[in-house]
């Protein structure tokens, strides 16, 4: 299927010439339906009869006469793998063959780009299901979440896809939102550390990472889906941007995807402050924005902002929108003619043009003699597809091993009263609508939940050991009762009574409880699953209640995509484990928790609430977002951004301050001593928090600015050094520009946000300093030699 080269191979096809002169050569060989032909893609497969995978999937998507395209050419090819399933062999050569109809068809030789969702992992058919975003955040291991990405991009890359639609760098606002699950957190360094680490392992492996939602999706009124967003210049710039902004510049991500919100009466696909003036003529951005699903269509039929396609088209290109996704819909025919009648320029179409070719010139997709047959097909007979079949492995050991990993370091264990871990319990009673689910660990970017869930007939592609499965496995010795007691949201409470019996009869009881995942109101968390309160869905408190009043130890196994209000078990539950839908290998690793096989290390990267309701409030909630005496309404959280509990101790000690004064272009310098003073081998999460006591402009009480993992045997000691530059301090001052003033600053050495261990008292020195996207990001942490074991 290689494509044919000669001698007289054109400009363009040659690699050992400068990108982009090649990039030039062939936009001036183009016709202008040719050019717009690169400006959008083709969602073959789609169902046109309902919302089923996105927002008004069932307004915009239109028959597509592909072989009436083709000879102009395509730019992208909408999801091969994650529309329906298919073998990932099959689907390898049906792409290969499609590709090489494509570049065979338009005069250029020139293929699509390949994108698909990569959320939880490959979103295909027998592909690894990871733990969804959240969890990665949980973790605070950047190194492991990059670690996964490059998994998931070399399988990817292995069947023939270029762009992955990931990671998600919204900055949870509300958690009421049906999305939090799809987001890295609350903390807008915690989203852009682990987010950029993502973008550093997927594009390692040759796939284009894309940047989403740009910007403030997260943020919209009450948590519902695609509303407008109220907020002002400085919590956008100072909570929302810094992720997008770190991983545009130490990622070097390839592609981002605007927002389908308005800010400010301003819808993102419009904003060409934002998407050029912000992200390419201030950050640097070289690479390729692209459209949410619909979301150029969206100007016209949910913002109202454009009469017709072309002027939809016409704005968002203007704004800096480079290609239309899913389908082809305003960038296609309206535009064209809308150029012909001068209503738009065509040097926007050559602009966005160039970066489009200039990202497929990096992929090699413009190289005489591409091949679009992928590697993992070489050698194989691609006559015959039965014989591919069950060819190329998408869940390898490898990756499992990997997803059981980052499963792990997610759990966080919220309380334990000494019940945990789990002594040989001779009976268990397994209680609740998760505790016998194989897809209670699974988000609704997962192929099972998003796609599989309208094949009903095909089996899910992957192992999913339910809780129960996993505890028999863990606890061979005990007998376990499985009682459902009520569903995730039905509100059944027919089944109290059994399952009371069950936890009186039983040593422990373990409560399976969360959500389910789903998409646009078919579960409880998800894309358009929204949530009124932060009570437990359905009758699962009704049911919580009832187990804790039977006498019996409750263990509270949280499976769910936002973290809940837990009422009463918040104090009186023997232990509470949260588990952020944690993945195909996430029963196990819960129920190595629970057995103490594993000792906890995750930390909440979100607040667990105390009440349903009084949303929205996170950390970095300002003074008067705090509990006081001039409202009755209390917002601390029952567990706080980055709280969570190990089978170990550590004890921290031994401050110093080697640099207590710098000037605002300098840095600080801190060391202190961490111990693990318990008996098993534990990890210990030291997180770094600033506290600005006196600013020009009102600040959180504190925010996160850094982070490390550290790992101690039993008794050992190491001496950790923070080096803390001046420019964490920078803020979004009153004229708008980014500034470090001078002044005095809190350095909070903190087991979470709420337990603070060791604060360094510093100041900062000198005049006013104003700093941009160039700033550090990034607190030092060093170990010291000479760790001391006990």
């Amino acid at each position: 299927m290689a494509v044919e080269t000669t001698p007289e191979a054109p400009l363009w096809n040659d690699p050992t010439q400068d990108i982009g002169t090649r990039v030039s050569a062939l936009i001036d060989a183009m016709t202008l339906e040719e050019k717009i032909a690169q400006l959008y893609g083709v969602w073959v497969g789609a169902s046109d009869e309902g919302g089923e995978v996105a927002p008004h999937q069932h307004d915009m998507e239109e028959a597509v006469d592909l072989g009436a395209l083709l000879p102009a050419g395509l730019g992208q090819l909408t999801r091969p793998f994650g529309t329906a399933p298919v073998d990932p062999a099959l689907g390898a050569l049906s792409l290969a063959r499609t590709q090489a109809r494509i570049a065979a068809a338009n005069r250029f030789g020139i293929p699509a780009l390949a994108h698909e969702e990569c959320l939880a992992g490959f979103a295909t058919w027998g592909a690894t299901a990871y733990p969804v975003p959240l969890s990665w955040g949980a973790t605070f291991d950047p190194g492991l979440v990059r670690e996964m990405a490059a998994a998931i991009g070399r399988d990817m890359r292995s069947v023939g896809v270029h762009q992955g639609l990931a990671p998600v760098l919204d900055v949870v606002r509300d958690l009421r939102w049906g999305r939090v699950e799809e987001t890295i957190g609350e903390d807008p360094y915690l989203v852009g550390s682990i987010g950029t680490a993502y973008v550093r392992g997927l594009q390692s492996a040759g796939v284009v990472a894309t940047l989403k939602h740009f910007a403030g999706y997260s943020a919209s009124r009450a948590g519902r889906n695609l509303a407008p967003v109220a907020m002002g210049p400085r919590e956008r710039a100072d909570v929302l941007l810094p992720p997008f902004e770190m991983a545009v510049r130490e990622g070097g991500a390839g592609s981002v995807m605007h927002a389908y919100t308005d800010t400010d009466g301003i819808p993102s696909a419009a904003d060409e402050e934002l998407l050029t003036g912000l992200l390419r003529d201030t950050w640097g951005f070289d690479g390729t924005v692209v459209a949410d699903y619909f979301g150029i269509a969206f100007l016209r039929i949910l913002h109202g902002i454009a009469g017709d396609w072309a002027e939809a088209a016409g704005t968002a290109l203007r704004a800096g929108v480079d290609v239309e996704l899913p389908t082809v819909k305003t960038f296609g025919a309206p535009l064209a003619e809308a150029v012909a009648a001068g209503r738009v320029p065509e040097p926007l179409v050559d602009r966005a043009l160039r970066r489009v070719l200039t990202q497929k010139a990096r992929l090699g997709l413009l190289d005489a003699g591409w091949n679009p047959v992928p590697a993992t097909l070489d050698g194989a007979d691609l006559d015959d597809p039965d014989a591919l079949r069950g060819t190329v492995d998408l869940d390898s050991p490898a990756n499992r091993e990997l997803a059981r990993t980052v499963a792990e370091e997610a759990v966080v264990l919220l309380a334990n009263d000494g019940t945990l871990p789990l002594d040989r319990p001779r009976r268990i009673a397994l209680v609740g609508p998760n505790g016998g689910e194989p897809t209670a660990v699974l988000g609704c970017y997962s192929f099972p939940q998003h796609v599989g869930v309208h094949h009903p007939q095909t089996p899910p592609g992957i192992d999913l050991p339910t809780l129960h499965d996993a505890l028999r496995r863990e606890f061979p010795g005990a007998e376990i009762d499985v009682v459902r007691g009520t569903g995730v949201d039905d509100g059944d409470v027919s089944g109290l009574a059994e399952a009371v019996e069950a936890a009186r009869r039983a040593d422990v009881v373990v409560a399976a409880l969360g959500d389910r995942a789903g998409l646009f109101g078919r579960g409880t968390s998800g894309e358009g699953c929204d949530a009124e309160s932060l009570a437990l869905p359905g009758a699962q408190q009704h049911l919580l209640d009832a187990l804790l009043d039977s006498g019996t130890p409750v263990v509270a196994v949280l499976l769910s995509g936002r973290p809940y209000a837990l009422g009463r078990a918040a104090d009186e539950a023997a232990a509470i484990v949260q588990s952020f839908f944690p993945g195909m290998e996430g029963t196990p690793a819960l129920a190595g928790v629970l057995s103490g096989r594993t000792n906890p290390s995750g930390r909440l990267p979100v607040s667990v609430p105390r009440g349903p309701g009084g949303q929205p409030a996170t950390y970095l909630g300002a003074r008067l977002a705090q509990a006081g005496d001039v409202s009755n309404v209390d917002p601390t959280a029952a567990f706080a951004f980055g709280h969570g509990l190990s089978y170990t101790s550590f004890h921290w000690d031994d401050l110093a301050v080697d640099r207590p004064e710098a000037d605002t272009a300098g840095e600080f310098s801190l060391a202190l001593t961490v111990r693990n003073t318990g008996e098993r081998h534990g990890t210990e999460v030291v997180q770094l928090y600033l506290h600005d006591p006196v600013a020009s402009v009102v600040q959180p009480v504190q925010r996160l600015v850094g982070y490390t993992r550290l790992p101690l045997a039993p008794g050992e000691t190491r001496r950790l050094r923070v080096t803390v530059p001046a420019d964490l301090a920078s803020f979004t001052g009153r004229d708008g520009r980014r500034v470090v003033e001078p002044g005095e600053l809190h350095l909070r050495l903190a087991a979470s946000s709420a337990d603070v261990r060791l604060t360094a008292t510093v100041t900062l020195t000198g005049p006013a300093r104003h700093v941009d996207h160039t700033r550090r990001f990034h607190a030092r942490f060093d170990q010291e030699p000479g760790g001391q074991d006990g």
